[in-house]
């Protein structure tokens, strides 16, 4: 897997998290990474097929989740991941997702993704391990959202 596929998707979170969370992300070290059950993390995964094909997953724990969903809906505090919740967070890994789309569409790279969907390390009983490339995002105040990147 080459490391510049995470590109697109990491130039998208930062604009969109700057856009939508109004903090500027700074960028960690890019690695692979396995990604495996956490407990009180929540993932947005989000699969991609066309030239490019595998799954995208924005990997936080719950309380950073919490925070960026407080600050998209004007600062209402959220204390628990309720429904409202989820469908902001999923509704945020869509924006990243659709903005690296396009990227890479202008990059002449045709892809189609699909729907997020949000795991919850609570509601999961079985969870496949799979190796991905990933760069954690770094918000001040806020947490730490992982982008990881597995595609074929």
């Amino acid at each position: 897997m080459k490391a510049e596929v995470i590109n697109p998707f990491l130039e998208s979170a930062c604009h969109v998290i700057e856009q939508v969370i109004q903090v500027s992300p700074s960028t960690g070290s890019l690695g692979v990474k396995e990604i495996s059950l956490i407990d009180n993390h929540i993932w947005i995964q989000i699969g991609m097929t066309g030239q490019m094909s595998g799954d995208i997953v924005f990997g936080l724990q719950e309380q950073v989740a919490l925070r960026m969903v407080s600050v998209m809906m004007g600062g209402y505090i959220l204390t628990e991941m309720d429904e409202m919740g989820q469908s902001a967070i999923s509704e945020l890994g869509n924006m990243i997702s659709g903005n690296a789309s396009t990227i890479l569409s202008n990059q002449g790279v045709n892809v189609d993704i699909s729907p997020p969907k949000v795991i919850r390390s609570v509601n999961v009983t079985q969870f496949a391990r799979k190796k991905a490339l990933s760069i954690p995002l770094m918000m001040d105040g806020i947490g730490e959202l992982d982008i990881q990147v597995m595609i074929s």
